[in-house]
């Protein structure tokens, strides 16, 4: 059978079993059968969409050529300047979730490395956007536009979420403009994806497609349940398997962001390890996560809790691996107790911890003195050791004229070792208004005094 044939006759058993008469206009079913309209979500859509917006940007990366591209290399050598950036664009999308001081929420990944932020309207207004803060661990960022006669999306408890509820994701994909897809939550608390450094995300079949970040999530009643953040699926379509951040974390993410300009992670003051099939069979525990080091006086010492326990519940959420553990008090705010149960010596425990503040994690550089504005340092970490890095520079700043890039790591500060953004504060404390900094970039380093 032809498929044109079979969609034609699976049409006519349709209208049939629903008892409309065969006698339609053609291109579809009627608005109504026996005087009831038939369902449809465009009420709904017509007051959502409206508060989904298009992102693009406008960036630059660095040259891929990390030697002769490099200004130490150049200026010591005395080399010619060339062109070592070169400009990247980037479109997704966002939602107003407040009309009246005009800010919007989207991904982090969508506004990285950008210099202009460019917001579309449904109604086809462009605004440029000033970024409030952003959050690259949970993949936040929040950005303001000066407009006027917004529209913007409630919040929902994404708490109340269950699996099978229907959900509606909108956004951008491909740049195709606005576009709305349905599905259902397939799964809820989804994490070790190694997709972002924080993850909880909300699971859905809803199509979501490059483009889409930073999109809305909706309910049937029209409220945000979550941002669109990130896909599974060959060479980055949809196969059903989408994610987004859920309501709850991006609202009080968005809060301390507008609020501080940043996000404050909490802490335990542990390490951790796996409990493996060997350590199962030495703790008498079949799940959980290995306690194998308190920090003295940190939140966890004060709790009680001791080298050898064996996490199994934090915030009444079972932990089975490291990076739940990770996730569970990565979403908890500083301040916040919350109730860890445990097994030592094969008996259960139960202790409430308040979580403790993390280390610093992140300083501007006009924070450490005006020779050093335009810059913000990070703590950062891999190969087995902790370091600093330039993760963002302002374009036309100081730190921008003398050279420095995104990616850049600060090995010593006035001939001390850093490896912390708070050696760093102190090694710069050392020559107030001078500063003398060994940089590694790629393969290659060079000391530069900055006054």
């Amino acid at each position: 059978m032809k498929p044109l044939i079979l969609i034609r006759l699976l049409s006519i058993i349709l209208i049939a079993n629903l008892g409309i008469p065969q006698i339609v206009a053609a291109g579809g079913l009627p608005a109504s059968v026996d005087g009831e309209p038939l369902p449809s979500l465009a009420p709904m859509l017509e007051k959502t969409t409206v508060a989904v917006v298009n992102i693009s940007t406008r960036g630059s990366v660095r040259s891929a050529n990390p030697l002769f591209e490099d200004p130490f290399f150049r200026h010591f050598f005395d080399m010619p300047q060339r062109s070592q950036r070169k400009e990247t664009q980037s479109l997704g999308s966002g939602v107003i979730v407040d009309a009246e001081q005009g800010l919007v929420i989207t991904n982090h990944h969508v506004i990285e490395n950008a210099e202009e932020i460019l917001v579309t309207l449904t109604d086809g207004r462009e605004f440029n956007a000033t970024l409030i803060g952003q959050d690259p661990e949970a993949d936040i960022a929040v950005v303001r536009i000066e407009a006027s006669d917004l529209n913007d999306l409630q919040w929902a408890d994404s708490d109340r979420l269950r699996v099978g509820d229907f959900v509606v994701a909108i956004g951008n994909p491909f740049g195709l403009g606005q576009t709305v897809t349905s599905g259902i939550v397939s799964a809820l608390g989804r994490s070790g994806l190694g997709i972002e450094e924080i993850e909880d995300f909300i699971q859905t079949d809803a199509s979501i497609n490059p483009g889409n970040s930073g999109g809305a999530l909706v309910n049937l009643r029209g409220e945000l349940v979550g941002i669109n953040t990130a896909i599974v699926g060959p060479s980055g379509g949809n196969v059903g398997i989408g994610f987004a951040i859920p309501s709850n974390l991006a609202s009080d993410l968005m809060q301390q962001l507008v609020s501080d300009g940043e996000v404050r992670r909490g802490k335990f003051g542990i390490s951790l390890q796996e409990l493996t099939q060997e350590l199962q069979q030495v703790f008498g525990v079949k799940r959980g996560v290995v306690v194998s080091g308190v920090e003295s006086e940190s939140s966890a010492d004060i709790a009680g809790l001791r080298r050898g326990d064996v996490l199994t519940e934090i915030g009444g959420r079972k932990v089975q691996s490291v990076n739940q553990v990770k996730n569970a008090i990565g979403l908890l705010n500083v301040g916040e107790r919350v109730e860890v149960r445990f097994i030592r010596e094969k008996q259960q425990f139960i202790t409430d911890v308040s979580v403790g503040e993390s280390e610093i994690t992140f300083v501007s550089g006009a924070e450490l003195g005006n020779h050093l504005g335009g810059v913000v340092f990070e703590n950062l970490s891999g190969n087995g050791r902790r370091f600093v890095a330039i993760v963002s520079v302002q374009p036309g700043s100081r730190m921008a004229r003398f050279g420095f890039e995104r990616g850049d790591i600060v090995l010593s500060v006035n001939n001390v070792k850093v490896e912390t953004v708070e050696e760093l504060m102190d090694a710069v404390s050392l020559q107030p208004g001078k500063s003398v900094m060994d940089i590694q970039r790629g393969g290659y380093s060079q000391t530069v005094l900055i006054q």
